[in-house]
């Protein structure tokens, strides 16, 4: 008798909204003006303000980093949601102006968004499933048209 293994499928499309490398930067910088408003005091409270004021703008920068983005086994994975690609529609790409557009005023309330303003591509999914008040799932993705295609091939 021989043992059969399942592995999982992977995904079809995975991606990680990382912050930009700017931001780390930034982080730091935050870091050194803590040290600089605490050096008068000496040069131990200087290097733990260091030390703390870029570990507090890191841990920022980090947590705006977390959100992940998959399609896999037949689900839409934005976050802690997890949508069946069975009650999505057409996928259409945005870029640029449409999708401020639609991170402004065209957006409805309703609608489940994962939104970052240092990315200023997206995709906009309808949800057709008629139990659900959700209109539309908007995510922001470095990669559009990878994240439609993805949708389009995994049903």
């Amino acid at each position: 008798m021989t043992a059969v293994t399942t592995t999982p499928k992977a995904p079809a499309y995975d991606e990680r909204l990382t912050a930009p490398r700017l931001w780390w930067g930034i982080a730091f910088l935050f870091g050194l003006s803590m040290a600089a408003i605490f050096l008068p005091f000496g040069i131990i409270p200087a290097l733990t303000a260091l030390v703390a004021g870029t570990g507090l703008a890191g841990f920022f920068v980090s947590s705006q980093g977390s959100m992940r983005i998959r399609v896999v086994a037949g689900l839409l994975v934005a976050g802690e949601a997890r949508i069946p690609l069975s009650a999505l529609g057409e996928p259409e790409v945005l870029d640029g102006e449409e999708a401020r557009a639609w991170r402004t005023y065209k957006a409805n309330m309703r609608a489940f968004m994962v939104m970052r303003s240092y990315i200023v591509t997206a995709v906009r999914v309808e949800v057709v499933d008629p139990d659900d008040p959700t209109p539309y799932v908007y995510l922001s993705t470095r990669s559009p048209d990878e994240l439609a295609e993805a949708i389009r091939s995994s049903r």
